[in-house]
């Protein structure tokens, strides 16, 4: 039976979970034999308010990766994301041990312990110690120290940390899955590995990923990892506003929102010969949205585009954007950042969303796509799945792969979580194999 060296990454959000699956080859390189999304299910901010809901998301989600891909995971890399995820930064000295005073690895490991050494309150805990950089004796500025002669050691560690109950409540929904989680990454980190550029790196540039139920944002100044953090706002409060302004359900705002994003409300002009009386009523008619259209009833109701745009979606935008505008400020990052705001998640996808940006924090800012993979990819190289994509990534960069068996019997039934959903999985696995 074949094997195959896979990297498997959950992005469990408020809106949706995204499972990739990607085979490694020979050369280093990823291809996506596995992608599954489904609607979340007891996910609020970014955060478990439903465990066996959550559960059941993540299940649908990996079982569908599973089958396409024909391999069964045994480990994955997840995403974290909330309001309740924080950073600081921390130095650690150490003593150079080797008698001839040059520095190695061991040193190197040492050294960010002891940065690691952080004071803590009980009911958090750490998932990144990123090291920014080293200062040898009195040389500073140092990426890699390993080699050079010293006799002081010392770094500066960015540390970002969680709630210790929200990583359990989501690491215990992987498990009872019979997965290993190989690491939990926080969705920013992940997001500004596949969109962000070194040169933006070093230039001083702060990624923006908004998500449904939150932002994350990551600030880097001369190629380090300066803040990183969460705001408690996203794409999913603007879809509200339109659904509390229109009267409409979440469903029919979510597709007002999304049909409104993709005609990126075009300016008209017009026609040679065309007159006024005939412009204003062609511009009045393409600024009309029929509700009927949107939610199959029978109503006659006439809503309009400019009045969602910019009445309901504006507002809100504004809002986002100052409350990022406010971390950098209270961070003293805004001068440190001339590459500007790069924005990527789902809610990158909303109309008007980087002039709204450059408005508001009087930076550039653009989009950021993610780095295209090869394989199963037609839907996924969005700024919607810059995460998930991440997640590959990131596991790639750390070395962290499953050897795995081609597809067998024995790995349907361990994707399955839990004995009582056995049967429904089984039947519903032998008619997805019917012609």
């Amino acid at each position: 039976m074949p094997h195959n060296k896979i990297i498997t990454g959950i992005d469990v959000g408020t809106d949706k979970c995204v499972t990739l699956i990607a085979s490694v080859n020979n050369e280093g390189s990823l291809q996506v034999v596995g992608v599954s999304v489904v609607p979340s299910r007891g996910m609020r901010k970014s955060q478990i308010i439903d465990l066996e809901k959550v559960l059941e998301t993540i299940t649908e989600s990996l079982d569908g990766a599973e089958r396409m891909a024909g391999l069964e995971v045994k480990s994955a890399y997840v995403s974290v994301s909330g309001a309740h995820v924080k950073s600081q930064n921390s130095t650690g000295v150490v003593a150079v041990a080797t008698p001839n005073q040059e520095i190695t690895n061991n040193d190197v490991e040492r050294v960010i312990e002891a940065a690691r050494a952080i004071s803590l309150s009980s009911d958090r805990e750490i998932i990144h110690v990123i090291p920014k950089d080293y200062k040898v004796d009195s040389q500073d500025g140092i990426k890699d120290p390993v080699g050079m002669t010293g006799v002081r050691l010392e770094s500066e560690a960015h540390i970002i940390t969680g709630m210790s109950t929200a990583l359990r409540n989501l690491e215990k929904c992987i498990e009872d899955l019979g997965i290993t989680v190989n690491e939990f990454v926080f969705s920013g980190i992940s997001a500004a590995g596949v969109v962000l550029s070194e040169t933006e790196k070093e230039l001083g540039v702060a990624l923006v990923d908004i998500g449904a139920g939150s932002t994350s944002i990551c600030a880097y100044v001369e190629g380090s990892l300066e803040y990183s953090g969460s705001i408690p706002i996203g794409a999913r409060h603007i879809t509200q506003d339109i659904a509390l302004g229109c009267r409409v359900s979440l469903d029919t705002a979510e597709k007002i929102k999304v049909d409104l994003s993709n005609e990126k409300m075009k300016t008209l002009t017009p026609h040679a010969g065309e007159s006024k009386a005939d412009f204003s009523k062609r511009k009045k008619k393409a600024d009309t949205i029929k509700l009927s259209e949107y939610d199959n009833s029978d109503s006659d109701e006439i809503l309009s585009k400019k009045t969602i745009a910019e009445g309901i979606m504006l507002p809100r935008m504004q809002e986002i954007f100052g409350l990022v505008g406010d971390v950098l400020k209270d961070q003293g990052l805004l001068k440190d950042i001339p590459a500007g705001v790069i924005i990527t998640g789902g809610g990158a996808l909303t109309l008007q969303i980087s002039e709204v940006a450059k408005r508001e924090l009087n930076l550039p800012a653009r989009v950021g796509e993610p780095t295209k993979l090869d394989g199963l990819v037609k839907d996924i190289n969005s700024p919607l799945y810059a995460t998930a994509i991440g997640l590959l990534h990131y596991g790639l960069r750390h070395g962290q792969v499953d050897t795995v068996s081609s597809f067998s019997i024995g790995s349907v039934f361990s994707s399955f979580g839990s004995i009582g959903k056995l049967p429904n999985k089984v039947g519903s696995l032998i008619k997805s194999l019917l012609p």
